[in-house]
């Protein structure tokens, strides 16, 4: 009887874990990356020992401390270590086993003959054919295997887990499900609250009043928000029947569109209406140019708004470069209208220089006729003069 309570004993004290061996698979538990999958008609996590491994070798108990050792310095420590863990039921190894798919259900027996002799004839002008098209098709593949390898699709196998015989850890591919399943912080904390709520609401009467008078007109104006709200969900459905029934359904005008949909809280109350014209082809072009326009308006709004001080130091020195781009284009303009002007100057200078000449030209011509008329006058007084003396 003492030999088996001693027994015992030493089975209890191998099979509880150490606040250290409790305090590694905590923290391979939440670190060590797992997924999830389906054993035995449950759902369970799972990881791979070397990913287990490298977890354990990068943790705190990887490093010496002062007067402390390490307790992984190899992977055959954290090997090692991993299976007594494995001992003490913190996780158990599993065994992948692929599924194999579907044997698809023999084709049944045909009824006739003749039919049967056909539809042979028939596959066997298929298969001539298609050994002609893989025949010229095999070519082509040759040449284009030789330019650009082909790309094979990446099928992922579906597989499922089983207990494996051997619980060993072995420091590879080999596959664990987890057991050990301990209470996040955060879930903790937040079921102590929601107890602690429920606790005090149900002591609401022994609150003091101050408080009590508090929460009443916190409730008021929560039921007055909901009121509110269901308020302006059914007026903004009659606005919209009464805008639709004046115009004869051309005009559809939303006063909060987004007030009844599955969005957050804020994107409920953006944007606050929208308006969408259905009529004639022309007007709703007009209309739809007004949209754009009025889009466009707020877009630019919004981005003068958005803008940050850098942006806008660089809209100034964009603006600048602008500016004195248009300045220099303008001076350029100057000068070229200086040229033209110079130009137009120089060429009425030569016109009024060719004009001057012909009038010289002409006015010499006029003084040589003047002269001539005058010697010939000249010659007939002669001669009369000489005609008067022969006769006397």
């Amino acid at each position: 009887m003492a030999e088996r309570r001693r027994h015992k004993k030493r089975i209890q004290e191998v099979s509880k874990p150490t606040k250290e061996e409790k305090a590694v698979a905590k923290y391979m538990r939440f670190n060590c990356p797992t997924k999830s999958t389906n054993m035995m008609g449950q759902r369970v996590d799972y990881f791979t020992a070397s990913k287990a491994v490298d977890c354990l070798l990068d943790s705190k108990w990887a490093k010496a401390k002062k007067g402390e050792e390490a307790v992984f310095t190899t992977r055959d420590s954290v090997a090692d270590y991993c299976n007594r863990l494995l001992k003490k039921q913190f996780f158990q190894r599993a065994l992948k086993v692929m599924k194999k798919k579907a044997e698809k259900e023999p084709k049944k027996e045909k009824k006739s003959k003749g039919d049967s002799g056909k539809e042979e004839d028939k596959k066997g002008k298929k298969d001539k054919d298609k050994k002609k098209e893989v025949a010229d098709s095999g070519e082509a593949k040759k040449d284009k295997s030789d330019e650009s390898p082909k790309k094979k699709k990446e099928v992922k196998k579906k597989f499922k887990l089983e207990l494996h015989e051997d619980q060993l850890f072995l420091d590879g591919n080999e596959v664990y499900v987890w057991i050990y399943d301990p209470v996040p912080f955060k879930t903790f904390a937040m079921g102590l609250i929601l107890v602690i709520a429920v606790i005090a609401a149900t002591l609401f009467p022994l609150w003091p009043a101050e408080m009590r008078v508090g929460v009443y007109y916190l409730s008021v104006a929560a039921g007055c928000f909901v009121a509110s709200i269901l308020f302006l969900a059914v007026a903004r459905c009659i606005l919209f029947l009464l805008i639709w029934v004046l115009t004869g359904g051309r005009h559809h005008f939303w006063f909060l569109p987004n007030l009844t949909a599955d969005v957050g809280f804020i994107d409920s109350f953006r944007p606050l209406y929208t308006h969408e014209y259905k009529g004639p082809r022309g007007a709703g072009k007009k209309s739809k140019d007004n949209k754009d326009s009025d889009a466009g308006q707020a877009r630019k709004s919004d981005s003068d708004d958005n803008k940050s001080d850098s942006e806008k130091k660089d809209d100034d020195e964009e603006e600048d470069e602008d500016d004195d781009k248009e300045r220099k284009s303008g001076e350029e303009q100057e000068e070229e209208e200086e040229r033209r002007s110079d130009t137009d100057s120089e060429r009425k200078e030569e016109e009024g220089s060719q004009h001057s000449n012909g009038n010289d030209f002409e006015m010499i011509t006029r003084e040589e006729l003047d002269q001539h008329t005058e010697e010939d006058e000249d010659e007939e007084d002669k001669e009369k003069e000489e005609g008067k003396e022969t006769q006397s």
